[in-house]
């Protein structure tokens, strides 16, 4: 039996650099226009059986405006970062320059107070096993870039540095395939244009 998940990133809520820990502004208008850009290619998934979100304003937005009609998931809720929340990376490291390092050195520090890398890639990963299973089931989820790194970590077993090393652009897709304890990274082929 294999089930199908396809996450989509979130619009974005600010530029790169302005990204927050644990940001709950919603979509600016330049996330909006790149939803409204991008909408008729992401509608399809719409047709999944099960449709999902993070609880952040911007991704129950990108949800609803690509008509996904999402369920609200809390344990697709981005890390909790503790004292950082609201904070840039350059803010927490010009106000704690070394748990920052430590925190990016050691997936279980919590130097913050907050969620582990480790035990957020496991929440995520937990979420993705308990999944129903249904053969040829599909589902699609609006979700944070940091979760849907988390998760692909969890899914590829990889050690949790390589969390770091994963790139997830706003309104990218990301499909998973497989059940509990057995996931596969897929990468659909783009149909390539008749030749004349």
């Amino acid at each position: 039996m294999s089930l199908r998940v396809t996450f989509v990133a979130a619009a974005r809520s600010s530029p790169l650099l302005a990204e927050r820990f644990e940001d709950d502004r919603p979509l600016d208008q330049a996330g909006w226009d790149e939803v409204l850009r991008v909408a008729r290619d992401l509608l399809p998934l719409a047709a999944a059986e099960l449709r999902y979100c993070s609880p952040t304003p911007r991704s129950r937005a990108t949800g609803e405006a690509l008509g996904y009609a999402p369920l609200v998931q809390l344990a697709l809720r981005d890390c909790d970062m503790g004292r950082w929340r609201g904070l840039t990376l350059g803010e927490a490291m010009a106000r704690e320059p070394q748990a920052v390092d430590a925190w990016l050195a050691d997936p279980r520090s919590t130097p913050h107070g907050g969620e582990s890398l480790r035990d957020f890639v496991t929440r995520v990963g937990g979420w993705l096993d308990t999944r129903p299973v249904e053969d040829g089931g599909r589902i699609v989820a609006v979700a944070e870039p940091s979760v849907i790194r988390a998760a692909l970590v969890y899914a590829l077993k990889a050690p949790p540095s390589s969390y770091w090393n994963i790139d997830i652009r706003p309104l990218s897709t990301t499909t998973v395939t497989g059940r509990a304890g057995r996931w596969n990274l897929r990468f659909d082929a783009v149909s390539q244009p008749a030749r004349a």
